[in-house]
């Protein structure tokens, strides 16, 4: 290895080194801000929102599963006008996957149906056979039947930290209290107070009897009969109305899984546009003929018929009295007619008598 030789620093090579300078930010000292706008002169700054927009200060923590459960039902239960309650006993997951696929299958069906008829709603893939926990759902079933949005109490409109209210005092920079009245969602502490305060506990919304046990619910966007007659043909036949399909037109109904399963699941009842109906009146809203529709023209009729017999019914009197009078009036003419007859020829035998 050969020695290292140690140099001197006058014999090192000079390197030529230029000072780096930014020239976006030379001029930096010289910037100024410009003025605010004349709406910000004039009026007062709104407050600065210390929660998400869509995550308001609620009652119960929304972090947790539950409160998101509760939240969901709520919104099922506003857009679903027609709801059906099962009961489900231990149904394994096979057997679901059973039961959902002729479910789906007839509803297909019945999209078919209509669209040849000219009815391209297509509404099946909005039905939904879910398992709900009756506890949650009850929960939410009381904010939704015992509580309104749009009739909760509002804050005040004067309010000093408004952004509307030209005022000096100081705007609190502290979270919101969960309990101001101007929350108005389904897990705010007004909805919670409005379902559990003491005047709501005489009040029933219909399904305290159902609401026990394992649900299940098969949700629907609109109220359809052709659709609930074909979901309960699958889910709960019942001949002759709603008679199961036949083995030869549908042989994977018949299958075990398919088999085993519906005889665990058990129609209690149906809610309809907020009325509560048993077994019975479900399969009656379900063997409406012709539809909607049909109720219609048969609503239509019945209100027709009514009223033509309540306007016969007023006219009888008059009419009566009409025929009454126009008789009269033909039996004095009549008469009239007579006493002049009689009147002539008494006239006509006097000038016939000879003169003495």
């Amino acid at each position: 290895m050969l020695p290292r030789l140690r140099l001197r620093h006058s014999q090192l090579p000079i390197c030529n080194t230029t000072q780096y300078i930014c020239w976006q930010c030379r001029h930096a000292s010289l910037a100024t801000t410009p003025a605010p706008p004349i709406e910000q002169t004039i009026a007062a700054v709104s407050p600065i929102s210390r929660y998400p927009p869509t995550q308001p200060p609620s009652h119960k923590p929304p972090e947790f599963r539950k409160s998101q459960l509760n939240r969901h039902y709520q919104s099922l239960l506003r857009s679903s006008p027609l709801i059906i309650l099962f009961q489900h006993n231990n149904i394994k997951a096979t057997e679901w996957t059973g039961i959902r696929r002729e479910l789906a299958q007839a509803l297909r069906k019945v999209d078919e149906d209509l669209a040849k008829e000219g009815d391209n709603s297509y509404i099946s893939g909005g039905m939904k056979l879910q398992i709900v926990q009756t506890g949650i759902f009850e929960s939410a079933l009381k904010v939704v039947e015992f509580w309104d949005p749009k009739r909760a109490s509002k804050p005040p409109a004067t309010h000093p930290t408004d952004p509307m209210t030209a005022s000096s005092e100081a705007i609190d920079q502290s979270v919101p209290d969960k309990r101001s009245p101007a929350f108005t969602h389904g897990l705010s502490h007004t909805a919670w107070l409005a379902a559990a305060h003491r005047k709501n506990k005489h009040l029933r919304h219909g399904l305290e009897p159902l609401l026990s046990g394992p649900l299940a619910l098969l949700t629907m966007p609109h109220v359809s009969p052709q659709y609930l007659k074909a979901a309960l043909s699958i889910l709960a036949p019942q001949a002759p109305n709603f008679a199961a399909p036949k083995r030869r037109t549908n042989p994977s109904y018949y299958e075990k899984p398919v088999q085993d399963g519906l005889q665990k699941l058990l129609l209690l009842g149906a809610r309809v546009e907020g009325q509560v109906f048993d077994m019975e009146g479900a399969r009656w809203v379900g063997g409406i003929e012709g539809g909607m529709t049909g109720l219609r023209a048969q609503l239509v009729a019945m209100l027709s018929g009514l009223g033509a017999q309540v306007t016969s019914t007023l006219e009888a009197a008059s009419r009566s009295l009409y025929l009454t009078v126009e008789g009269r009036r033909g039996m004095l003419e009549e008469e009239a007619k007579g006493g002049k007859a009689e009147a002539g020829e008494a006239a006509q035998a006097g000038s016939k008598k000879p003169a003495v």
